[in-house]
């Protein structure tokens, strides 16, 4: 037992090893979202559900598979054969309402009920049904196959449906923690300038060259971008922990990123020329997003199940016809003759037809709450695509703007530099500078962050995330 725990566990790590190669050293989201649908146990459900889908239809599909029946029955008592019945033959649904069967009896007893007496050699006999009322259009098989169709559909816009969203969850995910990894840039050089400053305030301090207090104001700085460090770690081993959530292999074992893993490059110049490759026609998209598909794929439903309801409330007539024929030899059809045959007809009407009228209610105030359902659905969807729009266009011309911000930031901070090296600033004036400068680099990763999430949302909105 030992020794197949441990195999277990070489073949598991060796399963984390050759995943975790595969993942690049700059991650970017496109890489991301490949692995989320290839492995993440949702995206494994998702396409059960396509699975599902074709197995509904196959059972549908069975209502028109061809039956073999044989039927036999034997009485003996006191040494008398009373009767002996057989009979074998092969139905054959149609699509067309048309059930078509052929077929062979063979019985014989000393007290057989005249009906069913045939001749010694035994009866062929081909017969065909026919519904004429109820059913003649359509009935339970074709209606059942039509609406397991729909539902196919219905599977499949369900399935984009959990993609949409599992891709805007894992979107989110990567990037908050795009944020989190270049904030944490941002305050790991912020404290190792601080502490350059201060190791040079203590040796300036320590030759006259400045007063002691200035150590104190230095030392200060130093700590409280050491605690914002604390925090930016946090924030971004949080933010790589929630990310690997989304990283599984074949939907059974959970991965990790590798610690070298970086992820997409922060370039707010190459960003803000990026023109939105998204044209949003929120009639034609909105109407290809799986939340409008699913509701279409009910309304084909119900109109499908209307269609039968409505045909029950014609009355039952079917009617049976059964040419017969003697087999002589091996020629079943030699004794053949159009006048040996066997008919029937049957009719059935339910006088206040109170059921079917109830159903069919009930179908068309389904189909009144659905088409309300799906109207609510495309507003929603429309507000929440123009939304995120309008984020995307502020955010990139804000961008814009603040990239001209962070660089005038800089251009301040390197003046009082110069001016504090030639003694003609002060540590409170370097500091305030530098935290103006900082302060802005940290804007400009959120408003990029903001930026891209802004686009994702607007992929999720007219449902376009699942076919990235």
């Amino acid at each position: 037992m030992k020794t197949l725990q441990l195999l277990f566990l070489l073949l598991l790590l060796s399963a984390l090893s050759s995943a975790q190669e595969n993942v690049p050293e700059r991650f970017n989201q496109d890489i991301f979202f490949k692995l989320v649908k290839q492995n993440h146990p949702i995206s494994i459900q998702a396409n059960m559900r396509l699975e599902m889908g074709l197995a509904q239809i196959q059972e549908a599909r069975g209502g028109f598979d061809p039956k073999i029946q044989a039927e036999v029955a034997q009485k003996y008592f006191q040494g008398k054969e009373y009767y002996d019945y057989g009979e074998g033959k092969l139905k054959i649904p149609t699509w067309f309402g048309l059930e078509l069967e052929g077929g062979y009896e063979r019985n014989q007893g000393e007290f057989l009920n005249p009906e069913s007496s045939v001749p010694s050699a035994g009866l062929w006999f081909a017969g065909v049904s026919l519904s004429v009322g109820e059913g003649l259009f359509i009935d339970e098989r074709r209606a059942s196959l039509r609406i397991a169709q729909a539902m196919m559909d219905l599977n499949q816009a369900e399935k984009d449906l959990m993609m949409n969203d599992l891709l805007l969850d894992a979107g989110m995910a990567y990037w908050n923690w795009f944020s989190a990894y270049y904030s944490l840039q941002v305050n790991t050089e912020a404290l190792e300038l601080a502490n350059q400053r201060f190791v040079a305030v203590k040796q300036s301090a320590a030759f006259g060259d400045i007063p002691t207090i200035d150590t104190l104001e230095s030392g200060i700085q130093v700590q409280n971008r050491r605690l914002n460090l604390n925090q930016a770690e946090l924030d971004y081993k949080n933010a790589t922990a929630f990310l690997n959530t989304f990283l599984w292999e074949d939907g059974l074992v959970p991965l990790e990123l590798p610690s070298n893993t970086i992820p997409n490059e922060f370039d707010p110049a190459k960003l803000a020329e990026e023109n939105l490759k998204i044209t949003l026609q929120l009639d034609s998209s909105l109407n290809a997003h799986p939340e409008i598909r699913a509701n279409l794929s009910k309304n084909e439903q119900l109109s499908i199940e209307k269609r039968w309801v409505r045909e029950q409330i014609k009355p039952t007539l079917d009617l049976k016809y059964k040419p017969l024929t003697e087999a002589i030899g091996d020629n079943p059809f030699s004794d053949y003759s159009i006048n040996n045959y066997t008919w029937g007809m049957q009719f059935e009407f339910p006088i206040f037809v109170r059921k079917e009228r109830a159903k069919l209610k009930q179908i068309n105030l389904k189909l009144q709450n659905n088409e309300i359902d799906l109207e609510n659905k495309r507003v929603g969807l429309a507000f929440k695509a123009t939304a995120a729009m309008n984020v995307f266009e502020t955010t990139m011309l804000q961008i814009r703007l603040y990239r001209q911000t962070v660089n005038d930031y800089g251009a301040l901070l390197e003046g009082e530099r110069q001016l504090f090296n030639g003694g003609e600033s002060s540590l409170f004036m370097i500091n305030s500078r530098e935290i103006g400068f900082i302060n802005a680099e940290l804007k400009m990763v959120e408003l990029v962050t903001k930026n891209r999430l802004a686009i994702l949302k607007i992929q999720h909105a007219i449902g376009q995330l699942a076919n990235q």
